[in-house]
Order: C-alpha cells, then sequence, then structure tokens
C-alpha cells in the first residue's frame, strides 16, 4: 500500500499527539524530533514493503505458465508469496479471536 507523503506526515503528527497524551510516557526529546523519526521509519517501512512487493510480483511472474493478474489463481499466490515473505522478515499475522 503506497501512502502519499501528507499521509505520513499526518500519521507521524497523529501518533506523536498520541504519544504526548499518554501520562505513562515521559519525553525527553521535542516532539517535532521524535515526529521526523516517525516520518523516517515509515518511509524506509515503505521502502521494504515496495522490495517486497517487487519481489512477490517477479515470483509470480517466473511461473512455467502465465498467469493473468486479477484472476483469482494470482490472487492466491500473490497472497501466499507476500505473507511468506513477510514472515521471512519477522512479520507474524495472527488471525483474530473469533466469537
Amino acid at each position: 500500500m503506497k501512502l502519499s507523503h501528507e499521509k505520513i506526515i499526518k500519521l507521524s503528527h497523529e501518533a506523536i499527539s498520541a504519544i504526548m497524551a499518554l501520562d505513562e510516557i515521559e519525553i525527553f526529546e521535542e516532539p517535532n524530533t521524535i515526529r521526523q523519526e516517525i516520518v523516517k521509519i515509515v518511509n524506509d517501512l515503505m521502502r521494504e514493503e515496495e522490495k517486497v512487493e517487487d519481489g512477490v510480483r517477479n515470483q509470480i511472474a517466473s511461473q512455467k505458465r502465465t498467469i493473468p493478474e486479477g484472476s483469482g489463481e494470482w490472487e492466491i499466490l500473490h497472497r501466499k508469496y507476500y505473507q511468506d515473505a513477510l514472515r521471512k522478515l519477522g512479520v507474524v499475522f495472527t488471525a483474530p479471536p473469533r466469537g
């Protein structure tokens, strides 16, 4: 998922506001410095996500037969390869509890 620069900035403002609202956290750095670090981290994560997406698309394209993008089979492979790639990076998804 691609986030615009404006959305990342908005997220950083919301995150620093939420952090500052917590009584349990004492901030020793300027809020803007923390906000800028949040922007850097989100941008780094977005670059990593793009690499994963490119790798997944290449993996699907390297199949013996052509699998049309958007087809059910393509979607299933994309989801599987994407989750596998994230798992290799240490990102694990758990299903929400039912009930």
